[in-house]
């Protein structure tokens, strides 16, 4: 089976990309690299540098796509809406627009529990409203109607994945990068992070490997919205202490003004996930440990 998966030389693609290779895929991979590293791609994958938005994609002879490419950082949604709205919505459309083009049975998307908003009620399920906070949650929340519509208009097979906070290695922490990894980075370099706000919101961290196993088992799930997380609620305190314990990092954090475009709580339902036989398997404090000693290798510069 031929996949090609869009943004697979980024951080969470590189992992769904080595996944594939595992399980015997075909895999190409279509990524403008602007936040991607080829460093990230194994060397059977076929390569193309290209741009969601591209007019000429082909997708001859492609059985599925798994859609990763994408504008990811909330605030530079905030600062740049049309930039945002145009690689997110606009790169989806013409994604789908491809894949009927050349008649893809299937496509899976990344979408984010940004799409809810602030919650009305925890852990959240995939049927609770959808009121985004930022473009960023938005656009996937437009990319995710457009692919219900074109599988109510035009049949094509679709999963779509509601990613909750996704870490690990190959997170970049001086790019569009997650708490983690900017965590990490910082103590190691013997830096005191800053936690924006009181430190007692919360988010639900999921790694990087399970998230992967999970966007492949989806290409066997049938137009299902499903969300990706851990179901257990962790503060950004608690993620602070975690990771200066397993470093021995004596300092306390810095606090700072919250962000703007940012939930306070989240944490999400995982029964829909569990019921497709997908469950997280390593645990934060494992899958800390794992990004820290790739982390160490990332400073060093030999990865």
């Amino acid at each position: 089976m031929r996949i090609l998966v869009t943004g697979g030389a980024g951080f969470i693609g590189s992992h769904v990309v080595d996944h594939l290779l595992k399980n015997n895929y075909t895999v190409i991979v279509l990524d403008n690299l602007s936040t991607g590293n080829i460093k990230n791609l194994n060397k059977k994958v076929k390569f193309i540098k290209g741009d969601i938005r591209d007019k000429n994609l082909d997708f001859r002879d492609i059985d599925g796509v798994i859609h990763l490419g994408a504008q990811v950082n909330v605030r530079t949604s905030l600062e740049k809406p049309l930039y945002d709205c145009d690689v997110n919505v606009m790169g989806t459309l013409n994604i789908l627009e491809t894949i009927r083009r050349y008649d893809v049975e299937k496509i899976v998307f990344a979408s984010s529990v940004a799409v809810y908003g602030d919650p009305k009620y925890l852990p959240v399920d995939e049927e609770h409203p959808k009121k985004p906070l930022s473009p960023y949650g938005l656009s996937k929340y437009c990319g995710e109607r457009y692919i219900e519509l074109y599988g109510d208009l035009y049949g094509i097979d679709y999963t779509i994945l509601r990613y909750s906070n996704v870490y690990g290695e190959r997170q970049d922490p001086r790019g569009e990068s997650g708490v983690v990894s900017i965590f990490i980075e910082s103590m190691l370099k013997g830096k005191v992070p800053t936690i924006y706000g009181d430190g007692y919101q919360t988010r639900d961290f999921v790694y990087v490997g399970d998230v992967a196993r999970g966007t492949i088992m989806a290409l066997n799930w049938k137009n299902k919205v499903v969300n990706i997380g851990t179901g257990k609620e962790t503060s950004i305190n608690q993620l602070y202490n975690t990771i200066s314990d397993i470093l021995d990092f004596k300092e306390k954090p810095i606090y700072s003004d919250p962000r703007e475009g940012e939930i306070y709580r989240m944490v999400v339902n995982i029964e829909r996930a569990l019921d497709l036989q997908w469950k997280p398997i390593v645990d934060l404090r494992e899958g800390i440990r794992r990004t820290i000693e790739w982390m160490k290798e990332y400073l060093r510069g030999t990865c």
